[in-house]
């Protein structure tokens, strides 16, 4: 191989490789800088980015603080409108009850009034027949029959 050949091509190669050395590093040093560059705006953008980031978080957190604020707020209003609307029911249903209560107790006091007068013609009625009874019971036992108005006034005394 003659690459191995260092009698004849030594210096060639020696030669060669400060060419190639020399090519590399002026393509090297012509990247670096526009590499730097690229390098320096990635950082910028990222940078950028990440300030933009922030600032829409803050901006969302401010939002979503509003937003919970406002839906407590609601959540209050609604709170307060349905107790409101519980306390007008109560009063419309204790309204309604009185109405109710007061038409039960005319219609007992009604039922009271028509049960007295039942009571009352009934005793009337037992009175008449307790003292037919009781005149009929004297005829019998004395054979002489009371006199009625004797007679009512004794099953009255009886009976009270």
């Amino acid at each position: 191989m003659p690459q191995f050949d260092f009698a004849n091509v030594f210096l060639s190669q020696l030669v060669w490789l400060a060419v190639f050395f020399a090519i590399l590093y002026v393509v090297v040093l012509a990247t670096l800088p526009r590499l730097g560059k690229v390098m320096q705006a990635r950082e910028d953008q990222v940078s950028s980015d990440l300030d933009t980031a922030e600032k829409a978080k803050a901006t969302a957190d401010k939002l979503q603080a509003d937003y919970d604020a406002g839906v407590a707020a609601a959540q209050d209003a609604a709170r307060a409108r349905l107790t409101e609307a519980r306390t007008r029911a109560a009063k419309a249903l204790e309204a309604r009850l009185a109405e109710s209560n007061a038409a039960l107790a005319a219609r007992a006091d009604a039922a009271e009034a028509d049960l007295n007068a039942a009571r009352t013609a009934a005793m009337s009625e037992i009175e008449a027949v307790a003292a037919d009874a009781a005149s009929d019971i004297v005829e019998k036992l004395t054979g002489k029959r009371p006199t009625p108005a004797a007679a009512s006034k004794a099953a009255r005394s009886a009976l009270a």
